[in-house]
């Protein structure tokens, strides 16, 4: 389908930098909401305490006893009319000495839609297509691509080794489409995930 999908950008940054990204929609006056039925909206310092809470389970070194959790809508309107991004923590699945871990890599999601509903009708009623988000609202991708560039700046891509073979000593490179900060990689070094999994990394 023509237009389908969303643009993506996988990330994981240290609290100071996630509130240096959202800075930006701020300045745009976006608004941050929550995915509940009551679409609960927060300020940037809740966003950012959020943020903080689940990156810490991630980089501490021992596993805390809560479930991380980090998912936003954030909208916008810079073009005339409401639209946005969504935001939320995903994980990347790994190998661990033949099969799977039972915890995840963690990263943020940012994404965009890459069609713009528009309603139609002819003799057969009413109808939609999806056409290029980039020519209904520029501003709103415009600010996409300003955020990603922002990001990939302080990022590198992810690559960490792990025991995946039979062999404890046959170490595998897992390279995620996930990109992270110097500064998280560091953090998440002495993690509890990283002890848990015998997990190697480095990002210059």
């Amino acid at each position: 389908m023509k237009n389908s999908g969303f643009y993506k950008l996988k990330f994981l940054v240290t609290p100071e930098e996630m509130r240096s990204t959202l800075e930006l929609f701020q300045q745009k006056e976006c608004r941050f909401t929550l995915s509940n039925y009551a679409a609960t909206t927060h300020d940037l310092d809740q966003v950012c305490e959020a943020y903080e809470t689940y990156y810490q389970y991630f980089t501490a070194q021992e596993k805390p006893n809560y479930h991380p959790h980090w998912v936003y809508s954030v909208a916008c309107n810079l073009d005339q009319r409401t639209s946005g991004f969504f935001m939320k923590n995903e994980g990347h699945n790994f190998p661990v000495q033949e099969q799977w871990a039972e915890d995840e890599f963690p990263y943020i999601l940012l994404s965009l839609p890459k069609g713009f509903q528009v309603n139609l009708q002819d003799e057969r009623g009413n109808y939609y297509i999806y056409e290029d988000i980039r020519e209904h609202l520029p501003l709103t991708y415009a600010l996409f691509e300003e955020t990603s560039q922002s990001i990939k700046k302080m990022t590198k891509p992810l690559r960490f080794k792990v025991y995946a073979g039979e062999s404890s000593e046959a170490l595998q490179e897992q390279k995620p489409p996930v990109r992270i900060s110097p500064s998280a990689a560091q953090e998440m070094s002495t993690s509890w995930l990283f002890e848990k999994y015998g997990i190697s990394m480095s990002v210059k």
